[in-house]
């Protein structure tokens, strides 16, 4: 499993310290990046890994397991089996929203919460439709801004 080096700086910056303004841009600390719907943050942990079977928790709980992936440049994203938290179905993640991974547990945290998760646009299996990922992302840009700053890590 590749890690990433703690002692080396990222240029995404933590999202724990964030701040965003009306504009969906982040800044910390001096540096200012947007949110990427569609691509992990440098620091999340993910690099290159296979992260089906993992457990995907929200900021509240968890959600379910992840059924499939994809660590596409600009176009990546988790498929995660909610199981019996919403009967069954089926939601897609777009990369942005992973907050971290932790190998050791198999879990990937989110920086949304069940609530948020719960109502995005349905997950519709035609993942590479460009309406469909535009709303899908657009949703989850919409959301940034809602997310509680104490609700990561």
């Amino acid at each position: 499993m590749d890690r990433l080096n703690p002692n080396t700086t990222n240029a995404t910056p933590d999202p724990a310290l964030r701040a965003v303004d009306r504009d969906d841009v982040v800044t910390t600390g001096g540096a200012t990046s947007a949110f990427d719907p569609w691509s992990y943050r440098d620091d999340a942990g993910v690099a290159g890994t296979n992260l089906i079977g993992y457990k995907v928790e929200a900021t509240d709980g968890s959600i379910g397991k992840i059924d499939s992936d994809s660590s596409e440049v600009n176009a990546s994203y988790l498929v995660v089996d909610t199981g019996p938290w919403i009967f069954g179905k089926k939601v897609m993640l777009p990369a942005g929203t992973v907050n971290h991974v932790d190998h050791d547990e198999q879990k990937v945290f989110v920086d949304r919460s069940k609530d948020q998760i719960k109502a995005a646009p349905e997950y519709d299996d035609t993942i590479n439709d460009p309406s469909y990922r535009d709303k899908l992302g657009g949703y989850y840009n919409d959301t940034y801004a809602a997310t509680p700053p104490g609700g990561l890590r």
